[in-house]
């Protein structure tokens, strides 16, 4: 058996791990990059690899950096089946068509300055036709049942509690009549997080492939940043000013909403309007309602006392460009939750460029913000950044929440380990920037005796 890493090996984004045996291949994960215009660039092409041999693809669950190039996967001819458990397939659907329409609008404007400057325009990587086609080849996959996906290779999804439908996946492969199993841990959410039940570690592997994202430290603790959101929340509240959240569509939206939600009912902070300005997270947000049989048990209390997170008096959604450009005339206090999560497109963008220069202006960076984003450059203290080609002074207080991520920090990546390590498997990490995984790797061969495999795109392993 034979492992190529076509994405999230030495980085955070693009996961794609292409599966082969002596009789089947299967893809894991076809993900976008992004990040700068390098790796943006590697979203035009699929992975190199040979469509006509592969026999199926899984997810691991529904994130764009995950999910994202499957349309020029069908493009390319594959037609065989796309697996994921059914919340994963309701909101795949939502993301792919979503990004199609920003790759649509992104187009248009690219193509009419190539025109006015005598240039040819571009064409699209994919259309419409190749998203919904990746709609109608996805098939369910149920939590702890072995489903057989090709000759030969069997899958089993258990809760990697990151988001709604999330899982980890174990592949069992016979060949010369020997059985071997590799883990794919896809991406772990830490313990505790509101709405999704927590991750379920496997306990046996002969190879373990594990994300590393936040591999080098553990957040705060949650009640800390809590503590700390609702004092920034307070104190922008006194100052009359925006409050602005880039945040996921899936995932983090719905757990800021649950959680401001909890500071109203205990008298943490005053209400205050909210305004969601994603059309993908407020569908997102109907879909996380639609599936409460994956809900932890603090959101089934939540529910059964008559509460939807859709359904919020003070929640405002602003699906329409209309009603998002209103957003600018709006005074404060409100808080407007919008992607991109890492501020690289979207509606938050705008808002961005709008009110950064406000002194009275508080920015939460509620998720990960990838090099090259300009998340990342608000995080790392820039006094000013470029937004659509315009200069925009920083003024705005910015504020980093790191406990409320969706990933599992340090000490919640090794107890998850910590069930498999008793089998010594080969253990691989990916999904982390250079600096954390190979944190997590000296830690994993101090504390195990075991020496993680660190690859790079393109990379092939053998078992």
């Amino acid at each position: 058996m034979k492992i190529t890493f076509f994405g999230a090996a030495g980085g955070v984004t693009g996961t794609s791990y292409y599966v082969e045996s002596a009789q089947s291949a299967i893809m894991i994960d076809c993900g976008m990059f992004q990040g700068g215009k390098s790796e943006e660039l590697k979203n035009k092409t699929a992975p190199p690899v040979n469509y006509d041999n592969l026999d199926a693809i899984i997810l691991t669950h529904a994130h764009l950096d995950h999910c994202g190039r499957l349309p020029l996967v069908v493009k390319k001819g594959y037609s065989g089946p796309i697996y994921a458990t059914p919340a994963s397939i309701d909101l795949v659907s939502l993301v792919l068509r979503d990004a199609l329409k920003v790759q649509t609008n992104d187009l248009e404007k690219l193509n009419r300055m190539l025109l006015r400057n005598g240039k040819s325009p571009v064409t699209a990587p994919y259309d419409e036709k190749d998203v919904e086609s990746v709609i109608r080849q996805m098939k369910p996959l149920s939590y702890h049942k072995l489903f057989p996906v090709a000759h030969g290779m069997e899958i089993m999804v258990d809760e990697a509690g990151h988001i709604m439908g999330s899982g980890s996946l174990k592949l069992i492969v016979k060949e010369d009549n020997k059985e071997k199993s590799v883990v794919f841990s896809g991406d772990l959410g830490p313990k505790e997080m509101p709405i999704v039940r927590d991750a379920e570690p496997f306990t046996e592997a002969d190879m373990v492939l594990m994300e590393s994202t936040y591999g080098d430290h553990d957040h705060k603790p949650l009640q800390e940043t809590l503590d700390e959101a609702i004092a920034i929340i307070k104190h922008a509240i006194e100052l009359k000013g925006k409050i602005l959240v880039p945040s996921f569509a899936i995932g983090r939206t719905q757990d800021i909403l649950y959680y401001v939600e909890q500071a109203f009912r205990k008298g943490g902070l005053p209400r205050f309007p909210i305004y969601i300005d994603s059309p993908m997270a407020i569908e997102a947000t109907k879909i996380y309602m639609g599936h409460p049989e994956l809900f932890d048990k603090e959101m089934k209390e939540f529910v059964d006392g008559g509460e939807r997170l859709n359904d919020l008096k003070y929640v405002h959604p602003t699906s329409s460009p209309e009603e998002s450009k209103r957003l600018n005339d709006i005074k404060g206090p409100c808080m407007i939750i919008a992607g991109s999560g890492m501020c690289n497109a979207g509606r938050i963008t705008h808002h961005l460029r709008h009110n950064l220069w406000r002194p009275e202006t508080s920015v939460l960076i509620v998720g990960y913000q990838a090099e090259g984003t300009l998340g990342r450059q608000l995080v790392d203290g820039r006094k000013s950044v470029k937004i659509f080609g315009e200069r925009i002074a920083v003024r705005a207080q910015i504020h980093k929440l790191g406990g409320f991520s969706a990933h599992a920090g340090q000490s919640d990546l090794l107890k998850w380990f910590n069930s498999l390590a008793p089998c010594r498997p080969n253990v691989v990490l990916t999904h982390g920037e250079e600096k954390a995984r190979q944190v997590l790797s000296d830690i994993i061969r101090h504390r195990y005796g075991l020496q993680p495999f660190l690859p790079q795109y393109g990379e092939k392993i053998e078992l």
